[in-house]
């Protein structure tokens, strides 16, 4: 969507701020020994106290509040039983509706000691998504925002997931346009003022594509090699973007 009034500003920051404080509330509880259904049911209750919906559910009927992949699950982990491990990569996205408005952010972890590898792999990964944001101002193509942060993947030794791209978002979970983690040349409209955007970098160590699960939902790498995702929603101005995620 584009901002068109206070209240698109208003609805967007309020949503935007609960979203980010779920994931942070998740994230402060997420270790070892914790069940991905467990976590859900942290995130589930904080966006129920706030009288916010889950953007999956609403959207999709997603078995779960939120999605909560790990390692070389690069998006859409159903939470249940699983328990997360040392060693873990723990990526948490949460996306969400209040009065109409929709906002989603997203975040990996270590579960430390964690190797080296993965350490890497989740620092480029945030680091990339720092590289998209600076790129995204009004009157640039949205394709110099996936120059930017394949650039950076590249420069680190890694790939940047193809099939996941950015997205519209605001009055509906996903809307147009697409923004892709990479340079495309078809990615050429221009970013104007008050457009909501979620810049996401999907990074993997070896992997640029991925597949479905048998279960219909996660999507993994096809060589199991690991996967890291950030995630912030923004609105686009002249400079740099409003973060209305970021807590």
């Amino acid at each position: 969507m584009t901002i068109e009034s206070d209240k698109d500003m208003a609805g967007l920051l309020r949503i935007g701020k609960i979203v980010g404080l779920t994931l942070k509330k998740m994230q402060e509880a997420c270790r070892p020994g914790v069940t991905t259904g467990e976590l859900d049911a942290i995130g589930a209750a904080f966006l129920k106290a706030e009288g916010a919906h889950s953007a999956p559910i609403v959207t999709y009927k997603f078995p779960g509040w939120t999605c909560i992949s790990l390692n070389d699950e690069a998006a859409h982990g159903i939470p249940g039983s699983r328990v997360i491990q040392v060693g873990d990569l723990v990526n948490i996205d949460v996306s969400a509706e209040l009065d109409g408005y929709f906002a989603d952010t997203g975040a990996t972890m270590p579960m430390l000691p964690v190797a080296s590898i993965k350490q890497k792999l989740m620092d480029c990964a945030q680091t990339a998504l720092q590289k998209g944001i600076g790129a995204a101002k009004a009157g640039r193509p949205i394709y110099e925002i996936g120059r930017a942060m394949e650039n950076t993947v590249r420069g680190c030794g890694f790939k940047i997931i193809r099939d996941l791209p950015g997205h519209g978002v605001g009055r509906k979970l996903h809307e147009p346009p697409s923004v892709p983690g990479f340079y495309t040349s078809r990615a050429k409209e221009l970013l104007r003022e008050g457009m909501v955007l979620t810049i996401e970098p999907f990074v993997s160590t070896k992997a640029s594509r991925i597949y479905t699960a048998p279960d219909g939902w996660t999507l993994k790498t096809p060589d199991g090699s690991p996967a890291a995702q950030f995630e912030h929603t923004v609105i686009i101005t002249k400079g740099q973007p409003i973060l209305i995620t970021a807590v």
